[in-house]
């Protein structure tokens, strides 16, 4: 059972003792760049390397001491015993009675006890293939040109990150589109240029009924029977991954093209599954099974590396750190590559729908802060918007820095002034600068980092570092005894859309709505034809 010490970590010797121990690094006069002084080799000791990622937490508020204290308290909370549950499928998502077993969507198929996720990643490699190779014709003998992805939340941001970061990967004359917002001017754009005998639609909610993916779909199919399209046609231009098969087949969707997914994978640990259709389209299913790889790798190595050598252990033992006491109430993620553009958006997600609780497992308030907000932006863009308040505004927020060694093009030297702007920002969050004749100029640093470092950017390197972050949050959880893989928060607002959306004609309705929602949809009324 996840974290069997019911439930506060508070009460726990470790939290005391690095209470106390917190005092040391508040005191008036600590520096942070003092620790690389009084301790020689401090990259050595306070940096990991997993196959071709390096995290470096040197420039953490970190002893040999704290590191000590932290892995008592992930011994203490009973992180060994929570992350064998987890692999072992025993049901952790206690609110829902459900095991959350994602780790299992990238097993190697000679060890893994899921044969259905074997028969789905054939299944797959079939369609894939077909549409890749040109032998998946639309109407007309049209070969498929254009790829169109419809979801939203797990089923979007995932995809489109990764498609995204591994575009060079891509070959072939496919291209992906993903169109999630409820917004109809996000799917007039999307659809605009493309034409319907080479469109192919992939459906991506795990329940089918999902507002913004309904609507989409439906505005889809509109676009694709008034563009030349028919009935008849659905089945070669629509496919679907769901546990919906009964709503898909209503929309017309043949069998063989629906595809999959299982109560046992929240949707935003669900990339691994079905819903990563569209990943594999663009770059091909061997390099979406390296994906698969690189991220089991991660999974090995959180479950059996010491906490002392445990990349994901370490940097959730660092937030744990920094939000329990040091009042951090963010954390910036910024990647120095343009290729990761969608990364803090698709961390925002894992993080702040799996650790935004303020109920612990047992059905109490929690006694310490948890999630937090987690925002970014690919450097060096953000060092001309966000890195002011970075550096000079008076909130303390821990920052990962995320490069590349290598870069895929020739301009190296080009790519060389990037990583120096990267490490030169690490360097300035934690020295400052001071400058006597002007207060205005003070730069006061002690601003803790991480620098996690990849050789390069392919698919086994990517799963590994999504990965990471995965098992990160999951630790987070269980030290602040919470459940990361429900998301009751997100349904309420679901709920009462339908209640609004019904007030705009029915006056009996709107009679239950407040004054402020009423008079926002009395103006919209006296704004439209």
């Amino acid at each position: 059972m996840q974290n069997g010490n019911k439930g506060i970590p508070k009460s726990t010797k470790s939290w005391e003792s690095l209470r106390d121990h917190a005092k040391t690094f508040k005191k008036d006069g600590f520096r942070l760049s003092s620790l690389f002084e009084q301790n020689e080799g401090r990259f050595q000791k306070f940096s990991l390397q997993q196959e071709d990622l390096l995290l470096d937490f040197s420039k953490n508020y970190l002893t040999d001491e704290t590191l000590n204290l932290l892995v008592e308290l992930a011994n203490e909370c009973q992180l060994p015993e929570s992350i064998e549950a987890m692999f072992n499928g025993e049901e952790i998502n206690s609110t829902e009675q459900r095991p959350a077993l994602h780790t299992a969507l990238r097993e190697p198929e000679d060890i893994s006890k899921r044969p259905e996720v074997a028969e789905t990643l054939k299944r797959m490699e079939s369609i894939v293939d077909q549409v890749r190779s040109g032998s998946w014709t639309g109407f007309g003998g049209e070969q498929i040109s254009d790829v169109v992805n419809i979801g939203i939340g797990g089923s979007d941001l995932g995809p489109a990150m990764i498609s995204e970061a591994l575009s060079t990967f891509e070959t072939g004359n496919i291209k992906i589109h993903y169109l999630s917002n409820l917004d109809p001017a996000h799917a007039e754009s999307c659809l605009r240029e493309l034409k319907p005998e080479s469109t192919l639609f992939i459906i991506a909610s795990k329940s089918f009924t999902t507002l913004e993916t309904r609507q989409n779909t439906e505005f889809a199919k509109h676009w694709f029977l008034t563009k030349g399209g028919d009935e008849s046609l659905i089945s070669r231009h629509f496919i679907a991954s769901t546990s919906n098969v009964e709503a898909a087949l209503e929309m017309g969707i043949v069998e063989e093209n629906i595809f999959p997914l299982w109560d046992w994978v929240g949707g935003r640990f669900s990339l691994w599954s079905a819903i990563g259709l569209p990943i594999a389209m663009g770059i091909g299913m061997q390099n979406f099974r390296q994906l698969l790889a690189g991220a089991h790798a991660m999974d090995q190595h959180f479950r059996h590396a010491p906490f002392e050598e445990n990349i994901p252990v370490l940097m959730a033992l660092l937030s744990i750190w920094y939000t329990g006491f040091f009042e951090a109430k963010s954390c910036a993620l910024v990647p120095y590559s343009q290729k990761f553009k969608l990364l803090p958006n698709y961390l925002q997600q894992l993080y702040m729908e799996s650790l935004g609780k303020s109920v612990d497992l047992q059905g109490n308030s929690v006694s310490t802060n948890t999630g937090e907000v987690i925002w970014g932006s690919v450097g060096s863009n953000g060092q001309h918007s966000f890195f002011q308040l970075l550096h000079q505004g008076t909130e303390f927020i821990p920052v990962d820095f995320i490069a590349l060694a290598n870069c895929d093009t020739d301009a190296a030297e080009q790519h060389q002034h990037l990583l120096a702007n990267c490490f030169s920002q690490s360097i300035a969050l934690m020295e400052g600068s001071d400058d006597d004749s002007d207060s205005h100029k003070i730069i006061r640093g002690n601003k803790p980092s991480n620098t996690l470092l990849l050789r390069e950017l392919n698919p086994y390197i990517l799963g590994n570092l999504i990965a990471l972050y995965e098992h990160k949050v999951f630790t987070q959880s269980v030290i602040w005894n919470i459940n990361a893989f429900d998301q009751w928060g997100v349904e309420l607002g679901k709920k009462l859309s339908t209640s609004v959306f019904n007030a705009f004609e029915d006056t009996k309705e709107a009679s239950t709505l407040d004054d402020s929602t009423l008079n926002l949809i009395k103006k919209v009324k006296e704004s439209q034809p």
